[in-house]
């Protein structure tokens, strides 16, 4: 049989693939469609690793024994297609990683907080002297550092796509934090398509393993009526804690695990608002599962600074507060954005709309609302729905003329919103590069 992997895309997570698939001694090939950035060819010719960039030669990758894809081709990709004819297996970065790692892995997802509550739960395994590893959308690519690196654990932030390329991968903690709908786009417009995804984070799980989860959330409630769960079940709500899980109570919040109580107030943690709350209250449920001290889950959840690009206060200009969210890619992480603000918004939106029901933000928006700044190539669905709903209403294509035309309909003491509810690729490179430009526009206000 051929000892072949090729591996399309060339950013991080297939860069790193490349990496520990030639150390496993595996013949190694790169296709990249776009433009490979100079940093990452650098790495593949040091390694002297073969790739192509700005095509996929189909020969050459049909001629593979087993295909690593990066999470951000689509399956419905033509050369994806013509893999699955050949009954060529594709995989994710993960899985492929997966059968080397000897390490825990603590894997979370989720429509909303996943990057919080992984950055949140690595911090916390690292303040606690854990031997722990950052990896999946967040840090190094996982699999570079299961070829590189000795860690004893990794904390995997999975996004559904890096999921629906998981067969026999297992994640010793899953956390899953809440599933609406989101990247429909990619799941033929079918909302169960995308909880399947969600649900495979618990996929291969046995009776020594855990299961935490959001027990509030209407979408996992129904599926876990229709699904077995192997794994051990930690439940965490606004409720009172029960005999295994976490809940907020009193304005205390207590986690129970392990025959062991740890509860503290939730004033004391650092990051505020409701959703941060369950984002805490995951973190924390991951440390006692690992048996981490009462004292280091308090001081972590206490000194926490918060992710860029994520409800992220940066800067007073004249008394007006601006604040990047631009991880905010769904309509959902809006509405926690726009709930956690007790000031007047003018609300900057915009960008790839994946389906998005501005429904759910409609009574957020009359209550807080008092002007709107579409940033985007095609804002015609968010004006169109807004109007009537917001008084002043501004269509920019640039985050330039979006910030200015906030910042003159901004009062002192209100706040300007950067959460654009939509996916970043219409004018910027991802959500990172939309939220650096913003806050490099707010700089020369």
């Amino acid at each position: 049989m051929s000892n072949r992997i090729v591996i399309l895309g060339a950013g991080e997570s297939g860069v790193g693939s490349a990496i520990l698939a030639k150390q496993k001694g595996f013949d190694v090939w790169v296709s990249d469609a776009g433009t490979i950035k100079p940093n990452y060819k650098d790495v593949l010719s040091n390694y002297a690793i073969p790739f192509e960039e700005g095509k996929h030669s189909e020969a050459e990758i049909l001629s593979a024994a087993e295909v690593i894809k990066s999470p951000g081709i689509p399956e419905k990709a033509p050369m994806v297609k013509k893999l699955h004819e050949a009954d060529i297996p594709v995989i994710s970065e993960i899985e492929f990683a997966g059968r080397y790692c000897t390490a825990k892995t603590i894997c979370i997802t989720g429509s909303n907080g996943k990057t919080t509550t992984t950055m949140l739960t690595y911090q916390l395994l690292k303040d606690a002297g854990f031997n722990v590893g950052l990896a999946g959308n967040v840090g190094q690519s996982f699999a570079w550092q299961v070829g590189e690196k000795d860690f004893d654990y990794y904390v995997i932030e999975l996004s559904s796509f890096q999921l629906d390329g998981m067969y026999e991968f297992k994640a010793d903690v899953a956390i899953l934090l809440n599933i609406t709908p989101d990247h429909l786009d990619r799941y033929e417009y079918k909302f169960q398509n995308y909880v399947d995804s969600k649900f495979r984070i618990i996929q291969n799980q046995t009776a020594s393993d855990f299961f935490i989860y959001w027990a509030e959330d209407p979408v996992i409630q129904e599926e876990l009526k229709k699904r077995t769960v192997s794994a051990t079940c930690l439940p965490f709500g606004f409720t009172e804690a029960p005999a295994n899980g976490a809940g907020i109570n009193n304005d205390t919040l207590t986690i129970n695990c392990n025959k062991n109580t740890f509860s503290m107030s939730i004033f004391d943690i650092a990051l505020q608002g409701k959703h941060n709350a369950y984002n805490s209250m995951a973190a924390g449920l991951a440390g006692k599962v690992l048996n981490i001290r009462n004292e280091k889950i308090r001081e972590s959840l206490s000194d926490f600074k918060g992710v860029e690009h994520r409800l992220e206060r940066f800067l007073k200009v004249h008394g007006i507060e601006f604040i990047n969210d631009s991880k905010a890619t769904n309509v959902n992480s809006t509405w926690y954005a726009l709930e956690s603000i007790n000031r007047p918004v003018v609300w900057i939106v915009g960008g790839v709309d994946k389906g998005n029901d501005y429904k759910e933000l409609e009574a957020l928006v009359r209550e807080k609302v008092k002007a709107i700044v579409c940033l985007g190539t095609d804002n015609k669905k968010i004006i169109d729905y807004f109007t009537g709903i917001v008084p002043d209403i501004v269509d920019t294509q640039d985050i330039k003329d979006a910030v200015r035309a906030s910042y003159y309909l901004a009062k002192d003491g209100e706040v300007v919103l950067l959460s654009p509810a939509c996916a970043s690729f219409d004018l910027f490179d991802n959500y990172e590069d939309r939220g650096r430009q913003f806050k490099m526009a707010v700089r020369e206000l």
